[in-house]
Order: structure tokens, then sequence, then C-alpha cells
């Protein structure tokens, strides 16, 4: 190995050599000056290479110094980690000791903890989903140290702590019980954010400007409900807000602090008019049709309401008049005093077969309707029906409520059906009723006219 590194010196040696006299040649202008340069080139190069050598002594010499160093710190770090073992290991037996002495100092104080922990713990969670923080806010934030230092090994709670737990029950206890108004800020539906006076109704519900509120605890922040209830919860909400003293009768909702699982229900439940669009395109038909008979119905009750007076006023003048349907058979009589009877009773029976399509018209489209909408009711239902068995069969049944949300849904149009129909039978029977008294007035005149013609004969 060694022959083999001088080997390698020697051919790079006489490589330098080479090239330092090939730069020679071109500058030396004779041999003894040629030699002279080499002569001072080799001398040259040995002073570099006895620096070398002295940089590398000095370097290597720094290197065992720096063993020696890290060999003298490690052996300190040994005996020092031996040392901090010990102490460890003392420490230890000291806490134990310690940790059994405070055990049996502690005594009954240890169940006494276990119960406040416990209290503590659950009067978190309530004060963090209260209605009364909204006004009294950051009342926990104490509860979760004073758990910690009943948890704890070193530390101990207060007296004061412990206190203030009691006092925080009894204030909500009694919170609970008050209608209180206080400024909050209020999140509308739109995003915009206002501050108005909000009335918290004990840790049941929010109300402000007769809006019903809802609370959000992991944002603190009071939100307008989006839907409302019905116009009358909300005036009572808005006395209740305006009252001085006195009893208000007001809608609240004791399932929850939140809003509540009765009051959601109730925001959610469908208005008559989204009811009513529930139909489809069945119930739509349904209504157009009854619009249309109930218009019909009234016409043809106004308008024989009219033709009945005139012909009450008929009876009750000799002179036969042309504006009633009594009047016009009155002067087909007059008309033919001289004929004989059989001439005359054909004569009036034709004048009231003229009479009867004005008087009885529209009853048959009333009864059609009466009959026709509880069957589009049903049509309704029926398709319905097919489709919710469709969505059941994709979608499967795991939700109940949606099921019954198609069901109800379907089962508008024949309500629909049956809001149309009855309205529309008791208008038949109206319309009937009065134009059958019209007709039996007209019969009974014609049969009076016809036997005192008979009698003249």
């Amino acid at each position: 190995m060694k022959m083999k590194f001088v080997k390698g010196c020697l051919i790079a040696l006489a490589a330098t050599l080479s090239a330092s006299m090939a730069v020679a040649s071109d500058q030396a202008a004779s041999l003894d000056e040629l030699l002279e340069m080499v002569r001072e080139s080799r001398i040259a190069e040995t002073q570099e290479h006895r620096q070398r050598e002295a940089r590398f002594r000095q370097e290597r010499e720094n290197r065992v110094g720096l063993l020696n160093e890290a060999r003298a710190t490690r052996d300190s770090e040994e005996r020092r980690s031996e040392r901090l073992e010990e102490t460890y290991e003392e420490q230890e037996r000291e806490v134990r000791a310690k940790m059994q002495q405070r055990n049996e100092r502690l005594g009954s104080l240890r169940e006494l903890f276990g119960h406040l922990t416990s209290t503590a713990g659950d009067l978190r969670e309530t004060l963090y989903t209260s209605l009364v923080s909204v006004q009294l806010p950051n009342r926990g934030e104490f509860l979760t140290e004073l758990i910690d230092k009943m948890n704890s090994n070193t530390r101990l709670p207060t007296i004061a702590e412990i206190e203030r737990l009691w006092f925080e029950m009894q204030r909500e206890i009694i919170e609970t019980g008050r209608i209180v108004s206080f400024p909050a800020e209020v999140i509308k539906p739109n995003g915009e954010r206002a501050t108005q006076e909000v009335v918290r109704i004990g840790a049941y519900n929010l109300v402000s400007d007769g809006q019903y509120l809802t609370y959000n605890p992991a944002s603190g922040k009071v939100e307008e409900l989006p839907r409302q209830p019905s116009g009358a919860i909300r005036s009572s909400a808005s006395r209740l807000q305006a009252a001085d003293s006195g009893l208000v009768q007001v809608g609240i909702d004791p399932t929850g602090p939140t809003g509540g699982s009765l009051l959601s229900a109730l925001i959610d439940s469908p208005t008559l008019t989204e009811r009513w669009h529930q139909g489809g395109g069945v119930g739509y038909v349904i209504t157009a049709v009854g619009i249309f008979g109930f218009l019909l119905g009234i016409w043809r009750i106004i308008y024989l309401l009219g033709v009945n007076s005139k012909v009450s006023a008929q009876l009750k003048s000799s002179t036969p008049k042309s504006n009633n349907p009594l009047g016009r058979v009155l002067q087909v009589a007059e008309d033919n005093k001289g004929v004989d009877p059989e001439t005359l009773e054909l004569k009036l029976e034709e004048a009231v077969l003229k009479e009867r399509p004005s008087i009885e018209s529209g009853l048959a489209l009333l009864k059609i309707i009466a009959a026709v909408a509880p069957l589009m009711g049903l049509l309704g239902t029926v398709v319905g029906m097919i489709l919710t068995f469709q969505a059941i069969t994709i979608f499967g049944a795991g939700d109940p409520k949606n099921m019954a949300g198609g069901i109800s849904s379907a089962l508008i149009t024949t309500v629909l059906g049956l809001v149309v129909a009855i309205p529309t039978v008791l208008l038949h029977t109206i319309v009937n009723g009065r134009a059958k008294r019209i007709i039996h007035i007209l019969d009974e005149q014609t049969a009076g006219i016809i036997a005192e013609n008979a009698e003249r004969k």
C-alpha cells in the first residue's frame, strides 16, 4: 500500500517537474539557466511539502486533543447520569411517601372531591347550553380549573372556589324562573348584525321584536330563526316584550334551551299554502275546478234570489211583467184567453218548459263537480303513493319520516277533493232548492189558470 502511495507521489512529482521544465524552457536562455531554475523550483516545492506536513501534524494533534476532551465529557456525563438516577429514585420514594401521607390526611375528602367533580362537570355542560349564558357569559370557565384541581395530586381547591360552585348552581336555578330583558347582538337571517333588546323567558326561549331567537353555544351567537311560528304566537311574544308587569300569555318551548323539538316541529310544519303546493298539478286542477264551481254556485244563488224576488212581486200584481218567468207565463195565458182548456194547457206547459233551462242552468255542472272532485283527489293520492313507493324502492325505508312525509303529501289531493266537493254539494242543494221553488210557483199558477179556464167553459 505504501509502495503504491510512493509511486503515485513520484509520478505526480515527475509530471510537475516536466511541466515546470516545459514552462522554463520557454523562458531560459541557456542550459545553465534552465538547471538553476529547476533547482530553485525543487527547493520551493520542498518547502511547500514541509509546510503541509507541519500543518497535518498540527491538525492531528488537535484531533487527539478533541478526542480526549470528548472522552472526558462522556465520562463526566455518565457519572452525572448515575447521580441523577440515584436522585430520581430517592425522589420517587419521597413522592410515594408524600402521596400516602396525603391520602391518609384527605380521608373522606376524596369522596367529597369525587361528588364535587361530578357536579362541576354537569354544571359546566348545563351552563354551556343555557340561555342564561347569553346574558351572563363566561360563567363556566372557572369550573374547568376547579375540576383540574380536584383531580390533581399537587393542588387543592380553595373554600372560595367550592362556594362559587354552589353559588353558580343556585344562580342558574333562580335565573331559570325569571323573565329578563337585556341588550344583545342578534344575527338576522340575511347575515346582518344588530344590537337590540332581547327578552329571555327563563331558560326556554329568547324573543326580540316579536321574533323567536336561537342560541348557538359553540359560537356564542344569538340568531333569529329563519322560519317563525304562526302570527298569533309572535304577537304574544311582542306583547310580552312590551309588558311592564302582570301576566302575559306567551308560547314557550320547555323541551330545550336552544330551540327545542316542539318549537322546531311547530316551525317546520308546512303552512296551508305549502300544503296546497304539495298537491302538485292534480291539486292545482282541483283548486281551479273548485273555484269555478264556487263562483258558479254563488252566481246562480244570486241570480235565483233576484228571480225569486221578481216572481214574488209578480204574485202580488195582476198585470203580467216580462222581467220574470211567472210574468211571461201569465202573458201567454192572457194572449190565449179564448182557446179551449187543452190548447191553453199545452201553451202554458210550453211556456214553463221555455223558462226551465234558465232557472235550472248550472245545476248539472255543480252536480258533476261535486262528484268529480273527490275522484280527482283520489287520482292524485294514487299517483303520490306510486311515487312514494318508487322512492322507497330506490332509497329504502330506513327513515320513517321520509315515507310518512311522502304519504302525507299524497293525501293532500284527497283533502283538496273533499274541500271542493263538500261546499259544491251544499251550493248545489241551495241552488236546486231555489230553482224548484220557482218552478213550483210556475206549475202552481199554470194549474190554477187552466182550472179557471175550464170552469168558464
